[in-house]
Order: structure tokens, then C-alpha cells, then sequence
């Protein structure tokens, strides 16, 4: 590693905290900046939070929030790295606490520009963590057109029980990779809000002659990712609902599909982009470029839970989601040299076992459903 001192923003979370100890391992001094929310480390993180206890012996921490300037004052001091991880991400929620994902998601990330353009800095190089979220649907072969971008779904359409992405003409168009010059079009506040983030630090940080990375993460997924938080991540809300003894409740059909990309290769992928010196002020997608079904995800999670629960397939849908997205990777393993080595079936081993060793709670998400219908963003 070339670089000695890194900032993490949104260090305590699932990736950050993986990120962290990597990166001490490696002789590197990590400081992590993080307000601790209840949403994802519980009302005590000192007695609840797995990610917050695994890091305090060997960060220096900083309680506090990036949409407060003064927290960036003291947590930039001396900093070469700045890994960007600070978000609010759930596609779901931000449909409906809009002020508060462009709050943290953009104007926290505006913060962190403001005082590299005005104030006295050691800061190198940039890495942001963002996301498929702002390809919306991706990637499509129309049979006539060629290359698709469709937008989004209509909810009349799906309320009838028809997911599937169609243009007018009603085509049968078929999935293809998403690559990095694919057409940004997210249809969820929280892909707006990375996108807005994104093309604002790429640009901010080119004109500086500070070399900057996007990594445009789909699904991370693995150990030590919240279990409490009912806004991100079915392989943690499925969980829950197969330990408990519940049926797996899947939106859709459960045939929308997802590439899943297990935490230590997300870690990995940060570290190439810190010592990479192609990439410069670019995006890059991480992922593996391989799509799972959602059906897929609660067949095989109750296999390993070795589960007789049954899985319903419910037909109800969000508002935001898309149907289908899996990463081009070649760009990632061309000029970054990263490509994929955990598959999804060993991760998700390595996952349940994980998962098996911790305490169960009420994860709330009952309550995020109802919230979600009464707000019309449930159907």
C-alpha cells in the first residue's frame, strides 16, 4: 500500500468495517468517521454493534456526521486516502424520506468537497462507493432496436402482474450485462442521489488534480452486514424470516434477478482502486457479472438453513425497484485488474454460517412494509 493514513467515512457499517481491518492489516492508520445510526448498529452500539466492537481497538474513531462540516474538518486532518462510504441506501426508504438521503448521500458528500477546494489538505486520491442503483433497469437487446435502455416500469402494468421490462411495442427484450457507458437513468431517489454524488466528486476532484474512483458496487453481501435493518439487503430480511420459522416472502414473481458480489471481494476491489494509477476520476462497476433470481436467493438460503419453510411468492412490488442488473466487468478487469472470486454459492456457505452464530431480533420489517403501504410506495 502506498499510502499510510486513510479516512472512511461510514466506517462502523458492514463494507467500512471490513475495509478498516483489511487495511490495518496492512500497516495502514485508519481513522473512521460515523454517527453510529440505530437503524443499522441498534440504540447501543457499544453492547449491540458486531461492526462497531470488531473496530474500535485498532481505528481511531470519530462520532460524528459527514452533513456537518466541522466533523470533516477533524476527521480530514492528515488524511491521504479518502474512502467515501457515508450513505443512507435503502431504494425503498428513500422513496419516502427524500430530504434525508439527498441530505447525507449528496450535501454530506458536497461537505467533503467544500473543504477540499477551500482548506489546507493532504488528501491524494478519492475512492467513492457507488452504486448499479443509478443504471435504473440497464442494459437491454430489443430485437429491432438493438441496445435498450428502458425506463421505468409501469405500476398499472405490474399491478396486472406484468414485470417484465417492455418498450411500447411490447417486444420480448432480453437482459444484457451493464457496462459503464450504458445510459444513467435511475428510477429511485436513492440512484439519483448516488449519481448526483458521483458526477459531482468525479468532477470536483478532476479539476483539483485529485485522482478520484467510483466503484459502482451491485449487491454486496456477506458477513457482519446488519441483520436489524429491514431497508437493505433480502439476504439478511430472508434470514431473519427462515429462522424465525416464517415463510420467505418474495416480491414480484421471483424472478427478478440481482449480481451479488461477496464482502471480501468488495474489500478487495477498494484497496486495487487505492494503489491503481489507470483509473483516474472514472467509474467502474464491481460485481460478478453473473445474475441471481430472487427465488434463487430464498431457495438456496433455506437449504443451507437446512429449513422446511415454505416461500411465498406474494406479487406485491416497490415502487423504485428495478427488475433486472448485473454488471460488464470488463472494464474492472482490464484497468483494474479486479475480477470476482468468491462465487455466490460459497458465499452465501460462508453467509449462513455467519449468520447462525448470532442472535436473532425483530428486524422491523413488518413495520417497514406497513410504511411503505401507507405511503403508496407498496402495492
Amino acid at each position: 500500500m502506498n499510502f499510510k493514513n486513510i479516512l472512511i467515512t461510514g466506517g462502523a457499517g458492514f463494507i467500512g468495517s471490513h475495509l478498516a481491518l483489511a487495511l490495518v492489516k496492512q500497516g495502514c492508520t485508519v481513522t473512521v468517521l460515523d454517527h453510529l445510526s440505530p437503524q443499522i448498529h441498534g440504540e447501543n452500539p457499544e453492547q449491540d454493534s458486531f461492526l462497531y466492537q470488531s473496530i474500535i481497538p485498532h481505528v481511531t474513531f470519530i462520532k460524528g456526521d459527514v452533513t456537518q462540516r466541522n466533523s470533516w474538518n477533524k476527521a480530514l486532518r492528515d488524511q491521504e486516502v479518502v474512502v467515501h462510504l457515508a450513505a443512507e441506501t435503502g431504494t425503498g426508504q428513500s422513496m419516502y424520506r427524500i430530504h434525508r438521503y439527498a441530505e447525507v448521500n449528496v450535501s454530506g458528500t458536497a461537505h467533503l468537497l467544500d473543504a477540499l477546494v477551500n482548506d489546507d489538505h493532504s488528501v491524494k486520491k478519492v475512492i467513492v462507493a457507488s452504486s448499479r442503483a443509478i443504471y435504473g433497469e440497464g442494459k437491454y437487446l430489443h430485437p429491432v432496436l438493438g441496445n435498450v435502455y428502458p425506463s421505468q416500469r409501469n405500476p398499472e402494468e405490474m399491478k396486472k402482474g406484468n414485470f417484465e421490462v417492455v418498450l411500447e411495442d411490447f417486444e420480448p427484450l432480453k437482459v444484457l450485462p451493464t457496462d459503464e457507458s450504458s445510459r444513467i437513468h435511475p428510477v429511485s431517489v436513492y440512484g439519483m442521489t448516488k449519481q448526483y454524488q458521483e458526477e459531482m466528486l468525479l468532477s470536483v476532484t478532476k479539476v483539483l488534480g485529485i485522482p478520484a474512483v467510483a466503484l459502482r458496487f451491485q449487491n454486496v453481501y456477506g458477513e457482519g452486514q446488519s441483520l436489524i435493518n429491514p431497508y437493505t439487503g433480502i439476504l439478511s430480511v430472508f434470514s431473519n424470516q427462515i429462522l424465525s420459522g416464517k415463510p420467505v416472502r418474495v416480491f414480484e414473481d421471483g424472478k427478478e434477478s440481482r449480481d451479488f458480489i461477496h464482502i471480501d471481494d468488495a474489500v478487495r476491489s477498494f484497496i486495487l482502486a487505492m494503489e491503481n494509477n489507470i483509473l483516474k476520476n472514472e467509474a467502474v462497476n464491481i460485481g460478478t457479472g453473473i445474475p441471481v433470481t430472487v427465488l434463487e436467493v430464498a431457495q438456496q438460503l433455506i437449504k443451507n438453513y437446512r429449513s422446511a419453510v415454505p416461500v411465498q411468492v406474494t406479487g406485491q412490488f416497490r415502487i423504485g425497484d428495478i427488475r433486472h442488473n448485473f454488471a460488464d466487468t470488463t472494464k474492472a478487469e482490464l484497468q483494474l485488474g479486479f475480477k470476482a472470486k468468491i462465487s455466490f454459492e460459497e458465499g452465501l456457505k460462508r453467509f449462513c454460517t455467519w449468520v447462525q452464530n448470532q442472535e436473532i431480533k425483530d428486524n422491523q420489517f413488518e413495520r417497514s412494509l406497513a410504511e411503505m403501504t401507507t405511503r403508496k410506495m407498496l402495492f
